[in-house]
């Protein structure tokens, strides 16, 4: 009958059902929580590695980009490096050499001098 039917729901009605029971319980009080039951922030702010504006919520250019360190014979090691680069610089064609900079100074590109590859003296 249409009464049995309608006991089950399917598709989009189920998306839409799950979702809003999810949403109660992870905001009850306006909270988020993590794994731990610890209560977390909901967004966390990030600064451009390269000019230091802060990337907002709504900047969808912004990028993250984690270096990965490795040891003398090529082997990952573990430990990145995180750099975070803005719309503004991305839509303004600046990444690449912000990007360039922020690795020379962090020791990741040797023998660069202004853009150009020094050879080993």
């Amino acid at each position: 009958t249409a009464y049995e039917i309608r006991l089950s729901l399917v598709g989009s009605e189920m998306c839409i059902r799950d979702r809003y029971q999810r949403r109660v319980r992870a905001f009850p009080s306006g909270n988020m929580q993590n794994d731990e039951g610890k209560i977390v922030d909901l967004y966390i702010p990030r600064k451009c590695s390269a000019t230091n504006r802060l990337i907002t919520a709504k900047d969808h250019a912004s990028v993250q980009i984690a270096i990965g360190h490795v040891t003398d014979k090529g082997a990952y090691n573990g430990v990145t490096t995180t750099f975070a680069l803005c719309g503004f610089l991305r839509a303004n064609g600046e990444s690449d050499s912000a990007l360039n900079r922020l690795a020379q100074e962090a020791g990741f590109l040797k023998h660069v001098v202004g853009g150009v590859q020094v050879a080993d003296r």
